[in-house]
Parts: structure tokens; sequence; C-alpha cells
């Protein structure tokens, strides 16, 4: 089917440029973009798929994109608000969410209230609102599709399962570029470091959330919400090759996994595509070539970001929000050299424990909770 419309919000991120690429690729129109500050790849995008409306989320950026595409029909809005009035789009059949951070849980919100299906590459969508989002899609009678590699993984493993076969998912991590180092070895680790990941190609504050495997705390409470399972049920295994994107293993011992290049091609291609699969733009993978799959458990004393993670969605509430605002602040630090890489666990966790946890939340609850995380953040290092 390739008369499907689209919208990307975070068109100039890794993730948004790929699914530019499946658009391309697949034939795709696009109703809608938005994006940050990056303006002449913005205008690029603007020129080869003439969108209606862009949104860019800084309002310089805004101004400036009017300018340079006065000579198009594009319409240009700005800050969040735009980013939002992009993300409800009449024109659209689905909306692709890839910003980063707690950034993306308006228009995520804002689009499921329009009953558009929501293609999900913003894992903070659901770590911080959690079953505000779920209880609206199923409301609104709209599907979320995950994006992550991960989560389209287990994803895809389900498809055709048996209701009440599953019984654990197996989320694999890299392990990022320290993995096997203990805390006396990543005390003098400098962001170039971290921002060297050996398998994937990501944004800085992912690159960075892998690096600590906050990343992957937080896809446990992701996973949470998108499969409606207790967290003691989904299993953390560093898998180095990046081969097996996630698994799942049923109550009868089998074990079904799903395998690829480490590309978000598919991933991205499947929740758009979905049930149908097709061609895809992205490798395949050679076993034989690869030769060698291996499996090892984190180490969650010294990547203490996981175990945050884990203890937050126990608890539940605003706690995962909580701890989301606070890693989102404190990898700010790091990456500009104002903190160590450590402190951004320990900065997460201490944040977590000081926030008072609200069971029955609302959207405000989660922006108070984000917001106290960041300032508990930048109390500790004044």
């Amino acid at each position: 089917m390739n008369n499907k419309t689209l919208t990307i919000l975070g068109s100039t991120g890794s993730i948004g440029v790929q699914s530019l690429e499946v658009a391309r690729a697949k034939g795709y129109k696009i109703a809608a973009l938005a994006a940050g500050k990056n303006i002449k790849l913005v205008e690029q995008q603007i020129r080869e798929f003439a969108p209606i409306t862009v949104a860019m989320s800084d309002e310089k950026s805004a101004i400036d994109l009017k300018i340079r595409i006065a000579d198009t029909n594009t319409k240009v809005l700005s800050g969040s608000e735009g980013v939002c009035e992009v993300a409800i789009t009449d024109m659209s059949d689905i909306v692709l969410n890839a910003i980063v951070g707690i950034a993306g849980l308006a228009p995520t919100m804002a689009a499921i209230n329009s009953k558009k299906d929501i293609a999900l590459a913003n894992k903070e969508t659901l770590v911080a609102g959690g079953d505000i989002v779920i209880n609206a899609a199923k409301n609104a009678g709209i599907k979320i599709l995950p994006v992550d590699s991960e989560h389209s993984a287990i994803f895809q493993c389900l498809q055709g399962i048996p209701q009440g076969s599953l019984k654990n998912i197996i989320l694999t991590a890299s392990g990022g570029p320290f993995f096997g180092k203990k805390r006396e070895e990543l005390i003098n680790i400098k962001p170039e470091q971290a921002l060297k990941h050996p398998n994937w190609n990501m944004g800085a504050k992912i690159t960075i959330d892998s690096a600590s495997l906050m990343n992957k705390g937080l896809e446990v409470i992701e996973a949470v919400h998108l499969f409606n399972v207790s967290p003691e049920r989904i299993h953390v295994l560093v898998h180095r090759q990046s081969i097996i994107h996630s698994a799942i293993e049923l109550i009868d011992g089998a074990i079904i996994a799903q395998l690829g290049a480490a590309d978000m091609k598919l991933p991205i291609q499947y929740a758009l595509t979905f049930p149908n699969r097709s061609v895809c733009p992205s490798h395949s993978v050679d076993l034989a070539e690869i030769a060698t799959l291996t499996f090892d458990k984190p180490d969650m004393q010294t990547f203490t970001c996981l175990k945050t993670c884990i203890d937050a969605i126990n608890q539940g509430g605003v706690k995962p929000a909580a701890a989301n605002g606070a890693n989102e602040k404190a990898v700010e630090l790091f990456l500009k050299g104002k903190i160590g890489f450590l402190q951004i666990g320990d900065l997460v966790q201490k944040a977590c424990d000081a926030s008072p946890n609200i069971k029955n939340f609302t959207l405000d609850d989660v922006y108070a909770a984000d917001k106290s995380a960041r300032e508990y953040v930048m109390s500790c290092i004044k």
C-alpha cells in the first residue's frame, strides 16, 4: 500500500531521517513534519516531500524557515503548540513520533485525541504518561505501534501467539561502549567516549542513555505498558552483536526471537505497514558471517540507571516520570561537561528517591514530577 500519508515528528533526528527514507522507498506522502532547530535539513525535506505544514519547536528557527521556503506552499508553525497542531493534521493516516524526551508526550496525546494511529519511537511518552496514554488510546480506538527496535521485535514475535501463552519478555541490550567495565574504570569518562556506540548510529541523548543502560531501563517501563506485563516478567539480557532485537518466552518453554540488522528501517516500516510486510530498504543479515551470538546478564551495580528504572516502575505512579526527567537533565549536564558519567546514575537515583509519589496521577502530575526531578538534579550540582 503506497497511498499512505504520514506525519513525522522529529523529522531531522536519526529515526525521523530513516522514516523519510522508508517513506521515499514506499512512495508514502508526507502531510506534516515537526523538528527543532535544523533549518537546513528541514528545508531539504520540505522541498522533496512538500508537506502541508511544518512546525519548528524553536521559535527563531521557525522565523528563519518561513523566509527560506517562502516560494513553497508549506505553512510554518512554531513552539510546542505548533508541534501539537502538526500532530493532529487531518490529512495524515498515522503519526510517527520520533521526538526525543518528554517533549513527545503532548503531541502524542494530541494525536490520540484526534484518533490518529501512532507509530511510537518516543519512549518517554509511555515512560512518563503510562496508563494515561494507554487508556486514552483504548478510548479513542487507535493503535500504538512500537518503533523501538526492541519493542518492535517483541511485537513481531507476539503475532499469532494465542492469548495467555506469553510467559516472559526477553529485552536485549547491546551493553553500550562500556560493557564489562566497573565503576572505578568509568570515573573519568568523557562525552566523546560515551558517544561511541559499538553497533548503532543514534542521536546524542539516546547514545548516552545506551552507555548508562538508562535506555534499557526506559524500555522496561515502556514494555510494561505496551504489552501489559508486570516488571518481573521482563528480563534484560546483554547481547553484544545486536542481531537478536528481543525475544519472548512462552509458557511451554519455547523462545521466539526476532533477528535482523542493526538498522531502524525495518521496525519503522513494520509500524507503518502493519499487519503487512513488504521489501524494506534495510540490508539483510548473513548469520554465517556473524557466526557467534553471545549473551550476558547486565551489571546493575555499575550501571545503576537500569535498577533505578525497574524500581520506579515497580513503585508505579509518577516515579517513572521523575526518573526520566532527572535523566534528561543529567545527560544534558554530562554532554556539557558539567558532571561525570557516573553522576548520571547517582543523580537519577537520588532524584527518584526524593520525588513524592502519586499513584492516581494526571498529566499535570506527570509534568510536575518531571520539573521537580530536573530541579533536584540542578540543586545537587550547585
